[in-house]
């Protein structure tokens, strides 16, 4: 694998970003992993080989870069930490701008293959990546939204609300018990795309709680259920985005 740190221009500054791909003869398709609420750290690195290795080239965007370098662990923070956290977390608007600055950089990378690109969300990016999905449908055929927060509510910029304008295929992989993501809020985002034209799965994993894909996220963890998330995923982007033709 080829691992690198670029930064990347957007309409507010550089954004850092992990870049891994396979060695050897490209261009590959890309696919775009957005951060969990903890944010950058080495996990979100090696669940982005673990996509390269098949043949995808994928990029990690720090989206706290503009408060500086934020790091933060998954684990127990005390209050101060958690404030600090949430009020660095970008709005969809803001996700979306830098989505552009990421797929013009794509255009200029002789290792990303021109056509449909897949994204991945977890967390708070769940949200960010079906609303950039729905920014930019040209881009965007493979989208997963892992346990995704803040997909329906009841502002403006709900991005359930833009659900319509996704194209190709789109995951959505919730926990039984999330603290953080009511039935109700997933009931009605399955509700809602059953009238879009996108190719849509929801599905809700027994046993399982918030974070349940992470290995390290001790109590939470579910490898079943991390699998089967995994086996949806890559089956979407084989299918989408069909690397090695």
């Amino acid at each position: 694998m080829e691992d690198r740190h670029v930064g990347i221009e957007t309409s507010d500054g550089k954004i850092d970003t992990f870049i891994t791909h396979p060695d050897g003869e490209g261009p590959f398709p890309p696919v775009i992993i957005y951060m969990d609420a903890p944010g950058i750290r080495e996990e979100l690195f090696d669940m982005a080989r673990r996509v390269g290795t098949v043949g995808y080239y994928v990029m990690v965007p720090d989206l706290y870069y503009r408060h500086g370098r934020k790091r933060y662990t998954p684990g127990n923070m005390d209050k101060a930490l958690l404030a600090e956290r949430a009020s660095v977390r970008p709005s969809n608007g803001q996700v979306v701008s830098d989505t552009r600055g990421l797929l013009n950089f794509l255009v200029g990378d002789d290792a990303a293959r021109p056509g449909p690109i897949g994204a991945i969300g977890y967390c708070m990016s769940g949200a960010f990546v079906v609303s950039a999905a729905a920014s930019y449908p040209e881009a965007f055929k493979a989208t997963a939204s892992m346990y995704g927060t803040r997909i329906v509510t009841g502002e403006e910029d709900s991005p359930h609300l833009l659900a319509a304008k996704i194209q190709g295929e789109l995951y959505c992989g919730y926990a039984e018990n999330d603290e953080h993501v009511s039935q109700q809020e997933v009931e009605h985002f399955r509700e809602t795309l059953k009238s879009c034209p996108v190719k849509s799965l929801v599905e809700v994993h027994p046993g399982t709680v918030h974070a349940f894909q992470f290995p390290s996220r001790e109590g939470a963890y579910h490898k079943e259920a991390a699998e089967r998330g995994w086996e949806r995923i890559f089956a979407m982007l084989q299918r989408q985005l069909a690397p090695g033709t």
